[in-house]
């Protein structure tokens, strides 16, 4: 015989309880069954709160009964013919009068007692389990209703604490006179051993079906709900989750404890003493495996079973001088506590005894505060004892597995993981058995926490990136076009998963969490909400994703100056914009420490050179112990372009404007042309090799005439150059007559820095650099005549668009 419960999911209305009526029609044919169902879905919500508006004198709670009356009558007219509705009707009516009268009562003298509560939720499972009854009947099944009450016993009507001896007699009473193949209980209820009657509890209908199936020794006890089984996480909050297909009594115990909805706790007890499996079953779709839950799993290799979380937690935090060395200290807290009822769902001690933190639903905190406040009053006047303090607003999540105790750093591995993504860890406790490792986190980190976890023990081969990417004109247009082109590569090759979850322009920003469609990202940003880049960052740390990174594609300075706020949260930092690493050095030294502190990533690659890896050389050079003496570059790919472009016959204004359209310059090409641009990016050279050094250390020498320089916008700019097309002659008429070529050259050497237009002779390195391309000499203790060179296209979107895409990998590979 097999024992089966219904949750209030599987008999939520008319359509899902023939679900349920087919389900057990057809487990029926060979063999006998009991059947135990809940209350409709949400009705048990209901009746509560109709008690509660009654108690409180809230005449609401006549439009709650009308609720409550509305979806059995529908569920009634659904599922019964019409010409059988007369008499079913009249006896639901007939219940929901005595439901009415009892809510009266109440409301009359503004008092809920604990028994009349568990009479008035008790009134979901009995009608439920009449309207299954009176459906299945008409059906044709061989089947009896019996009531719960008449069966299973309490020892008290506040702690689900069973009559065993006095239940399974019942119980094997009933099942010895009854001849029926299917019979059907209403879950969730019971009497006391006065007679009263009372409940097992939120989830007790599971509790139900186990004390039946181990009174009978069922062959096999089957939880119907609305998921395939027992995840790795929470299917609702982490998307990857898988079924569990095989676990034992202990994990399943563990992972119900901490949050897993589909079991009831208690449930597991009765059966694993009488080692009857227990089968999760889905309602909707019958012929999924579902979880199989016996005493010993031996087909498992992963240590990890299962991440399970319990929300709506508050720590409870106890020390003082005074818990030091005095025996019995723990008895009197905890004993306390239990007096009061208050159940404590995690508990750990600093070994100097200085300490005791406890985890409480977040709604007994205050009680247990005040209930500790008076245990240790003498304490806590005399100053032995602080005052016990609250910390709301937490959550719990724990690690769950048989396996874990074989295998080491499993500890060290979820701390680090959670570190990464700024996940702050508020207490932590394992048990001796290692089967369990739980620590408390602020609630608002329980989804990032659960994704993060579960991709580092469950999908080890795929990490996912969450990028929120600023400026998407040339450069960030050609990223968005790469990151589309690059995604199988990079799921099949480099095992990352990249989605944009926000994007944003000077004008529109738009996000989505699950990731935006890179074929429509236009349609996406023109249908945003109004950009700005606090918002911007506001809604990133809001959405608090894993793996997250944030992408500047822009010279803004004001953007630039929130990358700390962002590196503060632990979201990596890439950019192309030089603004950040060439401000005052004090903001570019916070930058570095937030990003060690934080644990961070802050990569500006393309600062200097685009694509080219020139500050990743500079760095592993610098790591491995060489010590820079000079650093030679031509670090302007827009410089290099006008010049090797400008010949006679060609005027400097028409090269500088089709420089500008083809993207090798900033919009404005002023930036360029005046040597900014270089001074900042042989600035950052120079700070990346150990020199503090500031901006305007740099020596300029400008070879724009003082018309030009003094420009307001970029149309008088363009003015200036034709007005002054003599003056650019003469510069390219002097390099001709020398026989030298024209390059914006920057210098660092002996702690001195400077840029500047140069005539470079043709057996120099720099003087067959064409069209666009950068080149960059290190002349270093390894490299003191030779140097060691990087040489290659300097500027473009493409390239620096593919310099922000290694970054972005670097990145990938480094959380």
């Amino acid at each position: 015989m097999n024992v089966l419960k219904f949750g209030g999911s599987s008999v939520a209305n008319a359509e899902t309880i023939e679900s349920v009526i087919e389900i057990i029609n057809q487990q029926s044919q060979d063999q006998r069954l009991y059947v135990v169902v809940s209350a409709l879905g949400g009705v048990t919500d209901l009746l509560l709160q109709a008690g509660a508006e009654a108690s409180a004198n809230d005449e609401n709670y006549k439009n709650t009964l009308l609720e409550i009356e509305k979806r059995h009558l529908e569920t009634v007219k659904t599922l019964i013919p019409v010409l059988s509705q007369s008499a079913i009707i009249s006896k639901v009516k007939a219940k929901l009068n005595s439901l009415e009268s009892l809510c009266e009562g109440v409301f009359l003298l503004s008092e809920l007692s604990v028994k009349t509560a568990a009479v008035i939720a008790s009134f979901g499972e009995i009608l439920s389990s009449y309207i299954i009854y009176e459906a299945a009947k008409i059906r044709g099944l061989d089947i009896i209703l019996k009531d719960s009450r008449e069966l299973i016993i309490k020892t008290n009507n506040t702690k689900v604490t069973i009559d065993y001896n006095e239940t399974n007699q019942r119980i094997k009473q009933f099942a010895d006179n009854n001849t029926h193949k299917i019979s059907i209980f209403p879950g969730f209820i019971a009497k006391t051993q006065e007679d009263e009657p009372t409940t097992l509890g939120r989830g007790g209908s599971d509790f139900t079906a186990a004390i039946l199936a181990a009174a009978i020794n069922a062959k096999e006890l089957q939880i119907w709900t609305d998921v395939s089984g027992m995840y790795t996480a929470n299917p609702k909050l982490v998307k990857q989750a898988k079924p569990v297909y095989h676990i034992s009594y202990q994990e399943a115990m563990e992972l119900s404890h901490f949050g897993a909805k589909v079991i009831y706790p208690p449930t597991i007890h009765p059966v694993l003493e009488k080692n009857i499996p227990i089968v999760i079953k889905n309602t909707f779709k019958p012929l999924d495996q579902g979880t199989l839950i016996t005493r010993n799993v031996t087909d498992r290799k992963k240590p990890v079973t299962g991440i399970s979380h319990i929300d709506s937690i508050a720590i409870i935090s106890l020390e003082g001088s005074g818990m030091v060395g005095i025996p019995g200290f723990s008895k009197r807290l905890f004993e306390a506590l239990f007096l009061e009822n208050i159940n404590v769902i995690l508990i750990t001690q600093a070994s100097s005894e200085h300490s005791i933190c406890l985890a409480v639903e977040a709604v007994e905190a205050e009680k247990a505060k005040s209930t500790l406040d008076v245990a240790f009053e003498f304490e806590i006047s005399k100053h032995k004892l602080d005052p016990v303090k609250i910390e709301n607003n937490v959550a719990i999540v724990a690690l769950v597995g048989d396996n874990m105790y074989h295998h080491q750093g499993l500890s060290g591995k979820m701390f680090s993981t959670l570190g990464k993504n700024n996940v702050n860890i508020r207490a932590i406790a394992q048990g001796a058995s290692e089967k369990n490792i739980s620590v408390v986190i602020e609630e608002k980190d329980i989804k990032k926490a659960l994704n993060t976890l579960h991709e580092q023990f469950f999908e080890v081969k795929t990490k996912q990136l969450n990028l929120f990417i600023t400026g998407v004109g040339n450069v960030g247009s050609k990223l968005l076009e790469q990151l589309q082109q690059q995604d199988k590569y990079l799921k099949d090759k480099l095992r990352l998963k990249i989605r944009v979850a926000g994007v944003s322009n000077s004008r529109k920003m738009a996000f989505n969490e699950n990731g935006i469609d890179l074929n429509i990202w236009q349609k996406a940003l023109t249908n945003g909400e109004k950009a700005d880049a606090v918002s911007f960052f506001t809604k990133a740390k809001e959405m608090n994703l894993r793996n997250s990174i944030f992408v500047d594609n822009t010279a803004n300075p004001d953007i630039a100056k929130i990358y700390k706020h962002y590196l503060a949260e632990s979201m990596a930092v890439v950019t192309c914009n030089k603004i950040a690493c060439a401000d005052e050095y004090p903001n570019y030294e916070e930058l570095q420490d937030l990003s060690r502190k934080f644990n961070a990533p802050f990569l500006y690659e393309t600062n200097v050179g685009a694509g080219l890896p020139i500050i990743d050389t500079l760095n592993n050079l610098v790591a491995s112990g060489d010590n820079i003496h000079k650093i030679q570059a031509v670090l302007s790919g827009s410089l290099n372009f006008v010049f090797n472009k400008y010949t006679k016959g060609v005027t400097f204004h028409d090269i500088v404007k089709k420089a500008q359209e083809e993207g090798y310059t900033e919009p404005d090409p002023k930036i360029d042309l005046s040597g900014v641009d270089v001074a900042r990016k042989i600035l950052i050279l120079a700070r990346e090799s150990g020199q503090v050094m500031e901006l305007s250390n740099i020596e300029k020498e400008a070879f724009l005439p003082s018309e030009s320089l003094e420009t307001k916008n970029v149309e008088d700019f363009f003015i200036s150059l034709t007005k002054n097309e003599k003056h650019f002659e003469e510069i390219l008429e002097e390099a001709n007559k020398k026989d030298c070529r024209l390059k914006y050259v920057a210098q660092y050497e002996n702690g001195k820095a400077k840029v500047g237009l140069q005539h470079i002779p043709i057996n120099h390195p720099f003087y067959n650099l064409e069209g666009s391309d950068n080149i960059v000499l290190f002349y270093t203790d390894r490299y003191p005549k030779q140097p060691l060179i990087v040489k290659g296209a300097g500027a473009g979107a493409d390239v620096t668009a593919s310099g922000i895409f290694a970054d972005i990998i670097r990145v990938g590979k480094s959380k």
